[in-house]
């Protein structure tokens, strides 16, 4: 059984290396599944998502072949849709951590192998205010590592340049005043991070959220109210087989269908690895909107 029509996105300066023979690779195993691919290359922030809103109704599948921030773009697009296609994530940027979420190989050739196996799942969209976000978004030393990141480093070091502008930002980071709603109910302190989570991966590092994560129409919260690698290696590093209760008292987690974010002055946000918005911000969740094909299940 074939796609009767399908889209290929890739943009032109996102990710890898070699990208001209990346989608050659990509075309070439998709193509013999799909009776009519179109592949179309992005030259300018904002063009893949215009194009995703404007013609995405069109195709049974869209393939969007990029980092975290083409999926951002991407499918604040897609999301927009009445009737949105299904999506297949392929691995182009520096860490890829929503398409890890899925399940999906960083290798672009195997995953896009493991695309053509059609396991698709619906899967909850995280938004804010207007916008969606797949991945995260956080305020903090998030956006603060985000913000200090060498773009230069990025494209020849890859992850190893987020661990240097972690680094780099925690030994400089200070706290800041925040007021959360949760789902009703308010709650008020000072952290270093507030993050809320989606997805189960950041800078390529499985967190140690459910494996439903994607599916449970709720956020995974964390709020860091002091740092150190000692709490960085904690959320990092520890897999837990049941529900994750962390044991620092300088972290606090919890699970939220909704937050409203405010804080003493406007603070930046990373929404997905891009910076763009500011608090304050409410976040929900929209559940299952969107259908992704998955790779092998962990």
């Amino acid at each position: 059984m074939e796609w009767n029509k399908a889209l290929l996105i890739h943009h032109l300066h996102a990710g890898k290396a070699n990208r001209e023979n990346t989608v050659g690779l990509v075309t070439g195993v998709l193509a013999p599944a799909i009776h009519e691919l179109v592949v179309i290359r992005t030259d300018e922030p904002g063009e893949g998502e215009r194009l995703c809103r404007e013609r995405g109704e069109e195709f049974d599948v869209v393939f969007i072949l990029g980092g975290d921030g083409t999926v951002h773009e991407c499918v604040n697009g897609l999301a927009s849709l009445h009737n949105p296609p299904q999506i297949g994530v392929l691995p182009g940027g520096t860490c890829n951590d929503f398409a890890r979420s899925l399940g999906i190989s960083p290798d672009v050739e195997t995953a896009a192998q493991e695309l053509l196996e059609r396991r698709v799942i619906p899967v909850d969209v995280g938004r804010a205010g207007d916008r969606v976000f797949t991945n995260f978004f956080g305020i903090g030393l998030i956006s603060d590592t985000s913000q200090n990141i060498n773009e230069n480093l990025k494209g020849a070091l890859g992850k190893v340049s987020y661990l240097i502008s972690t680094l780099q930002t925690i030994s400089r980071s200070e706290p800041f005043r925040y007021e959360l709603e949760i789902d009703g109910e308010w709650k008020k302190g000072e952290a270093v991070m507030i993050y809320a989570a989606n997805g189960r991966f950041l800078g390529t590092n499985a967190l140690p959220f459910a494996p439903d994560a994607l599916q449970d129409g709720q956020l995974d919260v964390l709020i860091i109210h002091e740092t150190g690698i000692p709490l960085l290696r904690e959320v990092l590093s520890h897999k837990p087989e049941g529900e994750w209760q962390p044991r620092n008292e300088s972290i606090s987690y919890f699970k939220a269908s909704t937050l409203n974010i405010k804080t003493d002055v406007p603070m930046p946000a990373d929404t997905d690895g891009e910076l763009y918005m500011k608090t304050p911000a409410e976040l929900s969740v929209l559940a299952g909107h969107l259908h992704f094909l998955t790779g092998v299940e962990e």
